[in-house]
């Protein structure tokens, strides 16, 4: 039986960088970025990519079906019992066709939705600051970019949030501190459900 994590938060919350590390502590976790499997993707230059790519430089939503196939096809090849992807779901759609799969899949268990609950100014610093470090800035690192993708993701947050709670499985967690002390504090309640 695999179980599921799911990370959710703004652009620039850190979600990825939370998993990533929660995953490098932890021997019995994989982690998965819908992000970067979609990178992955285009940078694969295949069909496939290029479409998703088309969908990435604007700030919207890569197609439903896409995103399943890529999901599915990560959690059951997973190599431990415990995954955590981040950046899903990013839509109510989304969140009823995983809510559907699960439903029919006995060999996954979904965990926990975990929020990272960041300002909208502290996203835009950290997404701004990044592409003014990178030496090659992801396409997405823009601020007109940023306001669509921030717009992208809070308009069916409240959907979200609500959903999940009616089930009791979403989580809050504060991005606002250090990154080690959201690593820790997101740790703990990963630790604690497996």
């Amino acid at each position: 039986m695999k179980k599921l994590f799911l990370i959710i938060g703004a652009p620039g919350s850190g979600k990825t960088t939370d998993a990533e590390l929660i995953a490098k502590a932890n021997d019995n976790i994989t982690h998965y970025s819908t992000g970067d499997m979609f990178r992955a993707e285009v940078a694969s230059g295949s069909q496939r990519g290029e479409l998703i790519k088309s969908f990435i430089e604007k700030g919207d939503l890569v197609p439903i079906e896409i995103v399943i196939e890529t999901i599915v096809g990560a959690i059951k090849k997973a190599p431990t019992a415990v995954v955590v992807i981040d950046g899903y779901p990013r839509s109510t759609e989304q969140m009823v066709e995983l809510d559907n799969y699960l439903a029919d899949e006995d060999g996954v268990e979904l965990m926990s939705v975990i929020e990272v609950e960041v300002s909208e100014e502290t996203a835009k610093n950290r997404i701004i600051g990044r592409a003014e470090e990178a030496e090659v800035a992801r396409d997405d690192d823009s601020v007109e970019v940023f306001y669509n993708r921030m717009k992208v993701y809070t308009e069916p947050l409240s959907a979200i949030q609500k959903f999940y709670s009616a089930k009791d499985l979403h989580k809050v967690i504060s991005g606002e501190g250090t990154i080690e002390e959201i690593v820790a504090m997101m740790n703990e309640f990963v630790n604690s459900k497996i």
